[in-house]
Protein backbone atom coordinates (compact mmCIF):
# COMPACT_ATOMS: atom_id res chain seq x y z
CA UNK A 1 0.00 0.00 0.00
CA UNK A 2 2.83 2.12 0.75
CA UNK A 3 4.34 2.04 -2.54
CA UNK A 4 1.12 3.24 -4.06
CA UNK A 5 1.22 6.52 -2.33
CA UNK A 6 5.31 6.54 -3.40
CA UNK A 7 3.44 6.09 -7.03
CA UNK A 8 0.82 8.74 -6.33
CA UNK A 9 3.10 11.15 -5.25
CA UNK A 10 5.50 10.86 -8.17
CA UNK A 11 2.97 10.61 -10.54
CA UNK A 12 0.15 13.09 -8.83
CA UNK A 13 -2.47 10.77 -9.40
CA UNK A 14 -5.94 11.11 -7.35
CA UNK A 15 -6.88 7.76 -5.77
CA UNK A 16 -9.23 6.96 -8.25
CA UNK A 17 -6.56 7.24 -11.18
CA UNK A 18 -4.68 5.36 -8.83
CA UNK A 19 -7.13 2.10 -8.80
CA UNK A 20 -7.73 3.03 -12.77
CA UNK A 21 -4.26 2.47 -13.52
CA UNK A 22 -3.61 -0.21 -10.93
CA UNK A 23 -6.15 -2.31 -13.03
CA UNK A 24 -5.08 -1.12 -16.67
CA UNK A 25 -1.83 -1.50 -16.05
CA UNK A 26 -0.74 -4.63 -14.30
CA UNK A 27 -2.95 -7.16 -16.14
CA UNK A 28 -4.33 -8.22 -12.66
CA UNK A 29 -7.83 -11.13 -13.14
CA UNK A 30 -11.34 -10.39 -11.42
CA UNK A 31 -9.81 -12.91 -8.93
CA UNK A 32 -7.17 -10.94 -7.74
CA UNK A 33 -6.89 -8.59 -4.55
CA UNK A 34 -6.87 -5.22 -6.07
CA UNK A 35 -7.17 -2.13 -3.88
CA UNK A 36 -9.60 0.52 -4.62
CA UNK A 37 -9.80 4.11 -4.47
CA UNK A 38 -11.79 3.48 -1.20
CA UNK A 39 -8.98 1.37 0.36
CA UNK A 40 -6.03 3.81 -0.64
CA UNK A 41 -7.95 6.34 1.12
CA UNK A 42 -8.57 4.66 4.31
CA UNK A 43 -4.54 3.81 4.66
CA UNK A 44 -3.68 7.01 3.84
CA UNK A 45 -5.90 8.12 6.89
CA UNK A 46 -4.27 5.86 9.02
CA UNK A 47 -1.02 7.03 8.41
CA UNK A 48 -2.60 10.83 9.15
CA UNK A 49 -4.61 9.87 12.15
CA UNK A 50 -1.18 8.23 13.83
CA UNK A 51 1.38 10.93 12.66
CA UNK A 52 2.92 8.69 10.81
CA UNK A 53 4.75 10.50 7.86
CA UNK A 54 6.95 12.10 10.44
CA UNK A 55 8.69 9.24 11.18
CA UNK A 56 9.01 7.70 8.10
CA UNK A 57 10.66 10.76 6.77
CA UNK A 58 13.16 10.74 9.55
CA UNK A 59 13.84 6.37 9.27
CA UNK A 60 14.65 7.14 5.32
CA UNK A 61 16.80 10.32 7.10
CA UNK A 62 18.95 8.04 8.99
CA UNK A 63 18.99 5.29 6.24
CA UNK A 64 20.89 7.96 4.17
CA UNK A 65 23.03 9.27 6.92
CA UNK A 66 23.77 5.88 7.29
CA UNK A 67 24.72 5.60 3.97
CA UNK A 68 27.20 8.50 3.79
CA UNK A 69 24.85 11.22 2.75
CA UNK A 70 25.33 12.90 6.07
CA UNK A 71 24.10 17.06 6.42
CA UNK A 72 27.40 19.13 5.53
CA UNK A 73 28.61 22.14 4.32
CA UNK A 74 25.49 24.34 5.65
CA UNK A 75 21.76 24.65 4.76
CA UNK A 76 19.23 26.37 2.98
CA UNK A 77 15.79 27.52 3.97
CA UNK A 78 12.66 28.34 1.90
CA UNK A 79 9.04 27.94 1.38
CA UNK A 80 6.58 27.71 -1.47
CA UNK A 81 3.21 27.54 -1.41
CA UNK A 82 1.00 24.83 -3.29
CA UNK A 83 -2.23 25.31 -4.35
CA UNK A 84 -5.57 23.51 -2.76
CA UNK A 85 -9.00 23.71 -4.28
CA UNK A 86 -10.22 27.03 -4.40
CA UNK A 87 -13.64 27.37 -1.63
CA UNK A 88 -16.69 29.11 -2.72
CA UNK A 89 -17.50 30.85 0.49
CA UNK A 90 -19.68 34.26 1.83
CA UNK A 91 -18.24 37.31 3.32
CA UNK A 92 -20.08 35.98 6.37
CA UNK A 93 -18.34 32.63 6.22
CA UNK A 94 -14.90 33.75 5.81
CA UNK A 95 -15.08 35.91 8.65
CA UNK A 96 -16.39 32.93 10.76
CA UNK A 97 -13.24 30.61 9.37
CA UNK A 98 -11.00 33.36 10.37
CA UNK A 99 -11.84 33.61 14.23
CA UNK A 100 -11.91 29.88 14.46
CA UNK A 101 -15.31 29.35 14.31
CA UNK A 102 -18.07 26.78 11.99
CA UNK A 103 -20.18 29.04 10.03
CA UNK A 104 -23.80 28.58 11.49
CA UNK A 105 -25.76 27.37 8.45
CA UNK A 106 -22.39 24.41 7.76
CA UNK A 107 -23.52 22.45 11.11
CA UNK A 108 -27.08 21.37 10.38
CA UNK A 109 -25.24 20.31 6.83
CA UNK A 110 -22.64 17.43 7.77
CA UNK A 111 -21.70 16.99 4.50
CA UNK A 112 -20.87 20.47 3.10
CA UNK A 113 -19.19 20.47 6.19
CA UNK A 114 -17.11 17.32 5.37
CA UNK A 115 -15.85 19.05 2.30
CA UNK A 116 -15.13 22.80 3.35
CA UNK A 117 -11.69 23.44 3.94
CA UNK A 118 -11.13 25.51 7.17
CA UNK A 119 -7.56 25.11 7.47
CA UNK A 120 -6.17 26.53 3.86
CA UNK A 121 -6.22 29.99 3.62
CA UNK A 122 -5.66 32.89 1.09
CA UNK A 123 -2.47 34.81 0.03
CA UNK A 124 -1.23 37.15 -2.49
CA UNK A 125 2.20 36.01 -4.59
CA UNK A 126 4.09 39.21 -5.87
CA UNK A 127 5.98 37.90 -8.78
CA UNK A 128 8.13 40.18 -11.24
CA UNK A 129 6.99 41.68 -14.00
CA UNK A 130 8.08 40.64 -17.58
CA UNK A 131 9.35 42.94 -20.40
CA UNK A 132 6.84 44.00 -22.78
CA UNK A 133 7.94 43.09 -26.29
CA UNK A 134 9.26 46.63 -26.81
CA UNK A 135 11.72 45.78 -24.26
CA UNK A 136 9.91 48.39 -21.53
CA UNK A 137 9.09 47.49 -17.56
CA UNK A 138 5.33 47.61 -16.68
CA UNK A 139 5.04 50.23 -13.92
CA UNK A 140 4.33 47.38 -10.93
CA UNK A 141 5.03 43.51 -10.38
CA UNK A 142 2.52 41.22 -10.46
CA UNK A 143 0.00 39.92 -7.49
CA UNK A 144 -1.49 36.63 -7.90
CA UNK A 145 -3.90 35.48 -5.75
CA UNK A 146 -3.17 31.59 -4.09
CA UNK A 147 -5.71 29.33 -1.84
CA UNK A 148 -3.76 26.63 -0.11
CA UNK A 149 -0.65 25.76 1.82
CA UNK A 150 3.10 26.34 2.21
CA UNK A 151 5.74 23.93 2.47
CA UNK A 152 8.75 24.74 4.19
CA UNK A 153 11.84 22.83 3.91
CA UNK A 154 15.46 22.54 4.82
CA UNK A 155 18.28 21.34 2.85
CA UNK A 156 21.63 20.90 3.25
CA UNK A 157 23.87 22.60 0.17
CA UNK A 158 25.71 19.12 -0.13
CA UNK A 159 23.56 16.49 -1.19
CA UNK A 160 20.60 18.95 -1.44
CA UNK A 161 18.56 16.26 0.54
CA UNK A 162 15.46 17.79 2.54
CA UNK A 163 16.65 17.61 6.21
CA UNK A 164 13.69 19.35 7.97
CA UNK A 165 10.17 20.44 6.85
CA UNK A 166 7.17 21.70 8.28
CA UNK A 167 3.44 22.47 6.52
CA UNK A 168 1.12 25.82 7.43
CA UNK A 169 -1.99 27.55 5.99
CA UNK A 170 -0.62 29.56 3.31
CA UNK A 171 -0.54 32.75 4.90
CA UNK A 172 1.67 31.75 7.54
CA UNK A 173 4.36 34.15 7.90
CA UNK A 174 7.06 31.81 6.70
CA UNK A 175 10.27 33.43 8.66
CA UNK A 176 8.50 32.67 11.83
CA UNK A 177 9.48 28.94 10.87
CA UNK A 178 12.88 29.75 11.33
CA UNK A 179 12.91 29.40 14.97
CA UNK A 180 10.11 26.73 14.92
CA UNK A 181 12.40 23.14 14.62
CA UNK A 182 13.28 24.14 10.74
CA UNK A 183 16.81 24.06 11.12
CA UNK A 184 18.93 20.77 11.02
CA UNK A 185 21.23 21.42 14.36
CA UNK A 186 23.36 18.05 12.79
CA UNK A 187 24.90 19.25 9.91
CA UNK A 188 28.31 19.82 10.02
CA UNK A 189 28.31 23.41 9.32
CA UNK A 190 27.19 26.47 11.06
CA UNK A 191 25.84 28.71 8.01
CA UNK A 192 22.12 29.20 7.23
CA UNK A 193 20.93 30.76 3.90
CA UNK A 194 17.44 32.17 2.92
CA UNK A 195 16.02 35.15 1.42
CA UNK A 196 14.94 38.09 2.40
CA UNK A 197 11.62 36.58 3.95
CA UNK A 198 13.88 35.42 6.68
CA UNK A 199 15.67 38.67 7.79
CA UNK A 200 14.44 40.15 11.05
CA UNK A 201 15.81 40.64 14.64
CA UNK A 202 14.52 38.09 15.97
CA UNK A 203 15.88 35.66 13.29
CA UNK A 204 19.16 36.66 13.99
CA UNK A 205 19.08 36.91 17.60
CA UNK A 206 18.19 32.73 17.18
CA UNK A 207 21.11 32.34 15.18
CA UNK A 208 23.73 33.67 17.34
CA UNK A 209 22.27 31.78 20.19
CA UNK A 210 21.71 28.48 18.97
CA UNK A 211 25.36 28.67 17.04
CA UNK A 212 24.67 29.45 13.17
CA UNK A 213 26.09 31.79 11.06
CA UNK A 214 23.53 34.18 8.77
CA UNK A 215 24.35 34.00 5.22
CA UNK A 216 20.45 35.33 4.86
CA UNK A 217 19.82 38.04 2.02
CA UNK A 218 19.75 41.66 2.90
CA UNK A 219 16.95 44.19 2.29
CA UNK A 220 17.19 47.14 0.65
CA UNK A 221 17.44 50.26 3.04
CA UNK A 222 13.92 52.01 2.92
CA UNK A 223 13.83 55.09 1.05
CA UNK A 224 17.44 54.79 -0.57
CA UNK A 225 19.10 52.95 -3.38
CA UNK A 226 21.06 49.26 -2.25
CA UNK A 227 24.62 49.49 -1.81
CA UNK A 228 26.72 48.06 -4.06
CA UNK A 229 28.37 45.96 -1.49
CA UNK A 230 24.50 44.67 -0.36
CA UNK A 231 23.67 43.82 -3.77
CA UNK A 232 27.13 42.06 -4.33
CA UNK A 233 26.64 40.09 -1.40
CA UNK A 234 22.96 38.98 -1.83
CA UNK A 235 24.16 38.19 -5.84
CA UNK A 236 26.88 36.16 -4.17
CA UNK A 237 24.09 34.44 -1.99
CA UNK A 238 21.99 33.95 -4.22
CA UNK A 239 23.66 31.37 -6.38
CA UNK A 240 23.71 29.11 -3.51
CA UNK A 241 19.92 29.94 -2.21
CA UNK A 242 18.94 29.01 -5.63
CA UNK A 243 19.36 25.43 -5.05
CA UNK A 244 16.39 24.98 -2.52
CA UNK A 245 14.16 26.28 -5.69
CA UNK A 246 15.29 22.66 -7.59
CA UNK A 247 13.45 21.05 -4.80
CA UNK A 248 10.31 23.03 -5.47
CA UNK A 249 10.60 23.02 -9.27
CA UNK A 250 10.75 19.15 -8.97
CA UNK A 251 7.90 18.63 -6.54
CA UNK A 252 5.63 21.15 -8.70
CA UNK A 253 6.52 20.38 -12.13
CA UNK A 254 7.04 17.11 -12.01
CA UNK A 255 5.58 15.48 -9.14
CA UNK A 256 2.60 18.35 -10.05
CA UNK A 257 2.14 18.83 -6.50
CA UNK A 258 -1.61 19.81 -5.44
CA UNK A 259 -3.32 19.51 -2.27
CA UNK A 260 -6.63 17.49 -3.01
CA UNK A 261 -7.22 16.10 0.63
CA UNK A 262 -9.15 18.63 3.02
CA UNK A 263 -7.81 19.98 6.32
CA UNK A 264 -4.35 20.87 7.70
CA UNK A 265 -3.11 17.57 9.06
CA UNK A 266 -4.16 15.55 5.64
CA UNK A 267 -2.49 18.31 3.58
CA UNK A 268 0.39 17.92 6.29
CA UNK A 269 1.16 13.93 5.18
CA UNK A 270 0.56 15.12 1.38
CA UNK A 271 3.28 17.52 1.75
CA UNK A 272 5.04 15.25 3.97
CA UNK A 273 4.96 12.39 1.28
CA UNK A 274 6.39 14.41 -1.48
CA UNK A 275 9.72 15.36 0.51
CA UNK A 276 10.34 11.78 1.41
CA UNK A 277 9.41 10.89 -2.74
CA UNK A 278 11.94 13.42 -3.61
CA UNK A 279 14.34 12.12 -1.10
CA UNK A 280 14.29 8.67 -2.52
CA UNK A 281 14.43 10.12 -5.78
CA UNK A 282 17.50 12.10 -5.40
CA UNK A 283 18.82 9.39 -3.71
CA UNK A 284 18.75 7.34 -6.59
CA UNK A 285 20.24 10.32 -8.91
CA UNK A 286 23.20 10.32 -6.29
CA UNK A 287 23.95 6.67 -6.39
CA UNK A 288 23.40 6.34 -9.87
CA UNK A 289 26.10 9.09 -10.41
CA UNK A 290 28.65 7.57 -7.96
CA UNK A 291 27.67 4.34 -9.79
CA UNK A 292 28.91 5.81 -13.86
Amino acid sequence: MFKILVIQAINNLSDERAEFLINDRLGLGLEDRVPDARTIWLFREKLTTAGAIKRLFEQFDAMLRQAGYIAMSGQIVDASLVAAPRQRNTDDEKQAIKQGRIPANWKAKPAKLRHKDRDARWTVKFSKAKPREDGSMPPVDLAIPLFGYQSHVSIDRRFGFIRRWAATDAAAYEGRRLRQGLLDKSNTASGVCADTAYRSAANETFLTKNGFVSHIHRKKPKGRAMPDTMRRANTAKSKIRARVEHVFAEQKDRMGLFIRTIGIARATTKIGMANLVYNIKRFIFLRNLAIA
